[in-house]
């Protein structure tokens, strides 16, 4: 595991869309935002109208969910291009040496096929989307310093209206467990990506997703079950890491009122109830066959 540090700088050096995708994303939802805003401004008098309503009307609860939605709509674009990004790397990241018989430099260091492959499932479940959390906090300090600005120049009182009321480190902290489950949970797929990067000649793409749709329809066909079909499925169905939603208390006044911790997102959040889930579990184990047979098909491909 020596080695595990500077392969995994290895991975940032000749992947550079790890963190290129998630500046561009960011750079793409600030421009947009700053559109928004130099729209709005265009409509004085309902702005500031709405202004003064948070200043004077809203408490503070309100403003923290205003604030949680705003912060949380602009992660969400991140989310997606992550999985997108992640799927692009999988399925690149050992088919690209061998297409570019850079492969047979790196068999010449000391260097085992399983620190190779090791170092690539890491990149995917550990270092994207972390690189992609740091983006993400520097979006969201320059869109809250955008907000900030109009909302001044619209008289408004952007300490109370902006920093005072931003739940920064909740959101924060919330998003960053949430990215760090997610390739766990979808860990079956990282390692099926991995295998086929290893093992297929050509299109890596189309033969890692037409399995995904045919063999599920093959085996209802055949054998009328659809074991691996719900397998899929459920993958996508929900990740069991939430406590549990009440979006009512978001629509109560009295309940709102009553609970300032409504708008906390840690506070939907269960760790244990993720950990302990045993389909986390089993999806770590088909990972980790798919990640095994991936660092044997490595050792033995034939590079051309």
């Amino acid at each position: 595991m020596r080695s595990q540090p500077a392969l995994l700088r290895r991975e940032l050096w000749e992947h550079r869309s790890i963190y290129v995708t998630p500046a561009v994303v960011g750079l793409v939802m600030t421009l947009l935002i700053l559109t928004g805003y130099i729209f709005a401004s265009g409509y004085h008098s309902v702005v500031d109208i709405g202004i003064l309503a948070g200043q004077n009307m809203l408490g503070d609860a309100e403003r923290r969910a205003a604030l949680t939605a705003f912060l949380v709509g602009n992660t969400v674009v991140f989310i997606l291009a992550s999985a997108v990004l992640t799927i692009f790397y999988c399925l690149d990241s050992m088919y690209a040496e061998r297409k570019d018989k850079s492969i047979l430099f790196w068999r010449s260091l000391p260097i085992t096929d399983a620190e190779t492959v090791i170092s690539k499932l890491l990149t995917a479940v550990i270092v994207i989307p972390l690189v992609t959390f740091g983006v993400i906090v520097i979006a969201h300090l320059v869109n809250l310093a955008l907000t900030s600005v109009f909302v001044s120049i619209q008289g408004g009182q952007a300490g109370l209206l902006v920093w005072k009321s931003a739940p920064l480190f909740d959101v924060w902290a919330a998003i960053l467990i949430i990215m760090l489950a997610l390739p766990v949970w979808f860990s079956p797929f990282i390692g099926w990506f991995l295998f086929v990067s290893a093992w297929t000649k050509r299109s890596p793409l189309l033969t890692a997703f037409l399995p995904l749709v045919l063999v599920p329809m093959l085996e209802y066909f055949i054998i009328r079950t659809h074991l691996i079909g719900t397998a899929i499925e459920s993958r996508f169905s929900g990740i069991p890491i939430f406590s549990g939603i009440d979006p009512e208390v978001f629509f109560d006044e009295e309940a709102f009122a009553s609970r300032a911790d409504a708008v906390s997102l840690l506070g939907f959040i269960d760790i244990g109830k993720f950990l302990m889930s045993p389909a986390m579990w089993a999806g770590i184990v088909v990972c980790g066959l798919f990640a095994t047979a991936a660092i044997y098909v490595r050792r033995y491909r034939d590079e051309s």
